[in-house]
């Protein structure tokens, strides 16, 4: 995994969507103490689903969001 800072990767973004294109995830740092803050990933490895399991009710209970859930950034912070 290849770490730029936000200024290396404004300079060398065709280098880094080349990298992405063959499956390397890339750390993008920020900031005098080089503070990471984010990951680009392949589309290829976001789109992967994997099955959550419920910890302590594995097998005991079960969830399916249909299609048609809709909620705002508001309602989810403030019920």
């Amino acid at each position: 995994m290849k770490t730029f800072q936000v200024g290396e990767l404004k300079s060398k973004f065709s280098k880094i969507i080349e990298d992405l294109k063959n499956g390397e995830e890339i750390v993008i740092s920020f900031g005098k103490k080089k503070e990471k803050i984010a990951v680009i990933i392949p589309f290829s490895k976001y789109i992967k689903k994997h099955k959550r399991k419920l910890g302590l009710l594995e097998k005991k209970a079960s969830y399916k969001i249909v299609s048609d859930f809709k909620i705002s950034d508001e309602e989810l912070i403030n019920p």
